[in-house]
């Protein structure tokens, strides 16, 4: 009996460990939040899962279809399959990693306008403000944009 309660103390240890090193805030977080593209039209919200980041879309100015009122789909994505995939929800940001020099790299970026897929560095201005920079090749061949971070109110009671 002791040795199944030492075993499962152990394994309880092990998760808790685990759990724990999961939940340590790493320098890349400042990169957590709501951040508003330039343009205005949407807000994506940054979260870490695992040692990298990624970025979905939680609010759209337009977020319903003019044509159909249905709720905004990814008509414009070169993969069928997915066209009717909601745009609110949708992981725009994907598989960034925190580099040593600030930046965050290794990264796409989605543009749901034109269906394309870019390589993407971040840079953080300040603490409210991001340079994204979307590209093809080589960074030089590629435009930024600049982010704004969006101060999220507590819900009244």
């Amino acid at each position: 009996m002791l040795r199944k309660i030492s075993l499962w103390a152990m394994s309880a240890l092990i998760a808790f460990g685990s759990l724990n090193f999961e939940l340590q805030e790493s320098p890349g977080d400042k990169l957590l939040g709501v951040w508003e593209p330039s343009n205005g039209r949407a807000r994506v919200k940054i979260d870490r899962i695992g040692n990298k980041y990624y970025g979905r879309i939680v609010w759209l100015i337009e977020p319903n279809d003019p044509e159909t009122g249905l709720a905004k789909t990814d008509k414009n994505n070169p993969d069928a399959s997915l066209k009717n995939v909601p745009l609110k929800g949708y992981r725009m940001l994907k598989d960034f990693v925190y580099n040593e020099d600030g930046t965050w790299s290794e990264g796409t970026i989605y543009d749901p306008l034109s269906g394309s897929t870019y390589n993407c560095v971040i840079k953080m201005k300040d603490k409210n403000t991001l340079d994204i920079r979307g590209y093809i090749g080589v960074q030089a061949l590629g435009r930024t944009d600049v982010w704004k971070r969006l101060s999220v109110q507590p819900a009244k009671k």
